[in-house]
């Protein structure tokens, strides 16, 4: 045996279990793995415990150590930190520098005595910190003419590189979209950069190391530029372009270092050059032109000629409100082939992907110079089988690419994209050959972090709708719908989905980013715009300030801390959280919010002759009063977070006055509330605004209500997020499933059976007799109503946050059978590593199976109608692994440490 196997023998008989070794793994720099572009002059450090095969493993402290990766001086050394945070340590080392890389690594301790290795070097690279450290200057296309509705420009230089390159990082951004290339490649692999943001205040950059993208002697770089949001129109109708500037800019900075410790600095200015090129328009709405007869191939290569090019144009434009890029960029996902093609009765020729969704179609074709083809896209058929496009009101949606001849082309759009299940193909005589098309999907690189299935083909099916419509709609912004001439940020859309968007993938970041925006566009009154980025206002009035809309302000930067229990979207969100209460502050007359004009319960379902007069129609002035309430209360949750006891304190009276003046108003003695609905009643015990003496009887005529209209919901988008929770929380749980497994109009799986892929804008956006809703808005890719995933996350499967320890710190795993499920599995991966928890019913028999991440704890609520036994065996009670809890009605109740569990259960003795 030799001297290493002696060594690990050795080491595993001394109880150093190989597979148990304690470890670190996943770092993170502001959520971001060795993140390019930090201009956060302290950022934070995150990471996950390895915890190996050891059951209930809590890091107990924790080193860091820091430095420059050029020369790997150590710049900070934390020390032993005795504490189990393992999430946002932010640096505390000697001044960061503009554009150097730095590395970090951690060791941890933990309760069982071990220590672990120091982790592998993580690394980030600063941004650029000052408008001082941006010498590039503002250069737009030479040319005259240049308005939207005109060609894309191209810019280019040509650099000569005498040394070898030791390393090179590129630093861009524009005013509209911009595709940078050096020597004619790509730079980087995202798209409709430099993303959207309120423009005026705040203006993205991204950062590429492109070291092995250049060449040895003469180069070339370049960028190619599109309207994008900066100039396309933006909103309903047939608004006018050029929100935010007539122009489109370049600014575009290459930093080069080389091996014998010289550097260069290579910027856009007044030396480079302009022209157009194939793509000869390109707007967000109505799609793209294409013309390859005019491409200029090689532009972007070093032996291209130019001479024939304009100069370019410097600009004054400011740096102030250029900011580092921390969300994740726009790049291309799946890949879907067509499953089906159709000739409709008009004689169009059309081809279903099977799926709808949002991005663009490529496909190749051989014809003769000057051939043109034009895509168009849509979401559904007609009745009759036709292609229909009146729900895209004003966008054409179309893609138009015109052939040069001499052999197989391959064509997608450029500077645009399309929500879309359909296309329909016209300008190819002949057959249509389907092999040379595919969709390609197109949204923000979030990483997915949930799944849940279960025994219902139908729930699994919207899951994926969900999903599907996050994805679709989560393009470097949370939009409403990807299809229409819309495609905006609406506020209320985002704040009833967000949690549910957190459980289906890491929208950290995203939301954060956003959320500056909506910071950045908060009026100075304290409202909030119905669109952030906000387009409608246009600096001179104020469009905004709808309850549940406005309340994005307070709901979603809470929803962010309880997924990720980050202290820092609280303190970046607080002052406009305040500013929002205080908005509707002003706006009420004794306590009572019914001064301003509001959306209500949006999209509701109602039927004007129900047998027994009942209605459907719930007061916008009660909705108004109860989100008053709660965003009170979530104020209240943040300054106590904060330790803003000031603020905790005045809020906390304030509330009491707000709930005093909803009893005062709205309700009756007996606890009936003058909308008697189901959106009245779920937001009442949502937002707990009636005494406790009057819950459960609210609760009891919220099921009546629910019984009276066939068992189906009537809420809209305010209503809907927490009607199933409320009858969960006061022992309605069956009426709950009831409505989830509701198959016909108004429901969830109504849609689904339709052959929904995505979710509706509308209950009934395709009516059960097979004709549509009304047109003018009527979207097949609206995720609000999605905001059910929450239920069934945290009801069905059971997993849920809890307020003292967010982040999943500690877990509440409480499952709930019913709606004749046999199984629900959700895995998830929490900011500390994988969650999972699987039930299942066989027979008389209950099982559970859980998976707890290191460094985290957990409550289990087991159904406690029969004996839970635990890996085959009663539970080891009050040891390091699992105690005793304090049972509650229905459930014994066990406290676990981290590892995997398996329960189950016998008939009780």
């Amino acid at each position: 045996m030799n001297k290493l196997l002696l060594t690990i023998l050795f080491s595993c008989l001394a109880g150093l279990n190989c597979f148990a070794q304690l470890g670190v793994t996943q770092l993170r720099t502001e959520n971001q793995k060795d993140p390019l572009g930090i201009d956060a002059k302290t950022p934070r450090f995150s990471w996950q415990v390895l915890a190996g095969n050891k059951r209930n493993v809590l890091q107990t402290a924790y080193e860091i150590k820091a430095g420059g990766v050029q020369g790997g001086k150590t710049l900070w050394q934390s020390g032993k930190v005795t504490a189990d945070q393992s999430l946002y340590i932010p640096y505390q080392g000697t001044d960061l520098k503009a554009g150097e890389q730095y590395y970090w690594q951690v060791r941890i301790w933990d309760n069982n005595g071990r220590v672990s290795p120091w982790s592998a070097k993580a690394t980030w690279r600063m941004g650029l910190l000052t408008p001082a450290d941006w010498k590039a200057k503002w250069i737009g296309p030479g040319y005259a003419g240049d308005v939207v509705g005109k060609p894309s420009p191209l810019m280019r230089k040509s650099i000569s590189l005498t040394k070898k390159v030791k390393s090179a990082v590129a630093y861009v951004t524009s005013h509209g979209f911009y595709e940078a290339q050096i020597n004619g490649k790509k730079v980087g692999d995202a798209y409709l950069t430099p993303g959207w943001t309120s423009y005026n205040k705040r203006l993205q950059y991204q950062v590429y190391d492109v070291t092995n993208m250049l060449l040895p002697g003469e180069n070339a770089i370049g960028a190619e530029l599109g309207s994008g949001w900066y100039r396309s129109p933006l909103g309903p109708g047939n608004p006018s372009p050029n929100h935010y500037g007539t122009d489109v800019a370049l600014l575009f900075q290459l930093e080069v270092n080389y091996t014998d410790g010289s550097h260069d600095t290579i910027i856009s200015d007044e030396s480079w050059k302009s022209s157009t090129a194939e793509v000869r328009y390109a707007e967000i709405y109505n799609g793209a032109n294409i013309d390859a007869r005019l491409a200029k191939p090689g532009w972007a290569k070093a032996k291209f000629n130019d001479a024939g090019w304009d100069a370019v144009k410097v600009q004054d434009y400011s740096k102030d409100r250029l900011i580092a890029t921390y969300n994740e960029p726009v790049r291309k996902h799946a890949v879907f082939n067509p499953v089906k093609l159709i000739t409709t009765p008009k004689g169009e020729k059309v081809i279903d992907f099977g799926q709808n969704v949002v991005g663009w179609v490529q496909f190749k074709i051989t014809g003769k110079a000057g051939d043109s083809i034009k895509i168009s896209h849509n979401e559904v058929l007609d009745k009759a089988g036709n292609f229909y496009t009146e729900n895209l009101r004003a966008a054409r949606a179309q893609n138009i690419y015109v052939l040069k001849g001499g052999g197989e082309e391959f064509f997608e759009p450029k500077f645009t994209w399309q929500g879309f299940r359909y296309i329909k193909v016209e300008g190819i005589a002949g057959s249509l050959d389907t092999s040379k098309f595919r969709a390609v999907a197109l949204y923000s690189d979030m990483e997915p972090t949930g799944t849940f299935t279960c025994s219902n083909p139908l729930l699994n099916q919207l899951q994926h709708n969900i999903q599907w419509g996050q994805k679709g709609n989560f393009l470097d912004v949370p939009t409403d719908c990807p299809q229409r001439d819309e495609r905006l940020g609406w506020t209320g859309d985002a704040q009833v989905f967000s949690r549910t968007a957190s459980f289906n993938m890491d929208v950290h970041n995203f939301f954060a980013k956003w959320l500056k925006d909506v910071s950045a566009d908060q009026f100075k009154s304290g409202s909030i715009p119905f669109v952030v980025p906000d387009v409608f206002s246009g600096g001179n009035n104020e469009v905004g300030g709808s309850t549940g809309w406005g309340d994005v302000a307070t709901i979603v930067p809470w929803n962010m801390y309880l997924a990720y229990g980050d202290k820092q979207i609280l303190q970046d969100q607080y002052a406009g959280m305040k500013a929002w209460v205080g908005f509707m502050k002003n706006q009420a007359k004794n306590d009572l919010w019914n001064t301003t004009n509001h959306f209500g319960d949006w999209l509701f379902y109602s039927i004007n002759n129900d047998v027994d007069g009942s209605s459907a129609i719930t007061s916008k002035a009660l909705i108004a009063q109860c989100f008053y309430a709660h965003s009170t209360q979530l104020l209240i949750n943040a300054a106590a977070v904060l330790g803003n006891k000031e603020d905790e304190t005045f809020y906390t009276a304030l509330l009491a006055k707000i709930k005093a003046a909803y009893i005062n108003e709205y309700v009756t003695g007996s606890g009936l509330i003058s909308s008697d609905t189901q959106t009245a009643y779920a937001l009442a015990l949502q937002f707990d605004m009636l005494p406790e003496n009057l819950r459960q009887q609210a609760a009891d005529r919220l099921a009546s209500n629910i019984g009276r209209y066939g068992d189906h919901l009537t809420t809209g988008f305010l209503g809907t997020p927490y009607l199933c929770h409320v009858l969960s929380r006061f022992g309605h749980t069956d009426v709950a499933f009831k409505l989830l497994l509701q198959e016909t109009y108004p429901s969830w799986l109504y849609p689904v059976k339709m052959g929904a892929t995505t979710i509706w804008e509308r209950w009934d956006g395709i009516k059960p007799d097979g004709t549509f809703q009304d047109a003018s808005m009527n979207s097949y890719n609206h995720y609000a109503y999605g905001a059910i995933g929450d239920w069934m996350y945290r009801v069905i499967a059971g997993v849920d946050t809890k307020t003292e320890a967010p982040g999943y710190k500690n877990i509440t795993i409480k499952p709930t059978v019913g709606g004749n499920l046999t199984y629900a599995n959700l895995d998830y991966t929490t900011m500390y590593g994988k969650l999972i928890s699987n039930w299942k019913v066989q027979g008389d028999k209950f099982s559970l199976d859980v998976v707890i991440p290191a460094n985290t704890t957990a409550t289990v609520y087991f159904p406690d109608s029969k004996g839970a036994i635990l890996d085959g065996k009663l539970p080891v009670l009050n040891d390091k692994n699992i105690k005793a809890g304090t049972d509650v009605p229905g459930f014994k109740v066990f406290n676990i440490g981290s590892g995997s569990y398996h329960f189950n259960s016998e008939k009780a003795k």
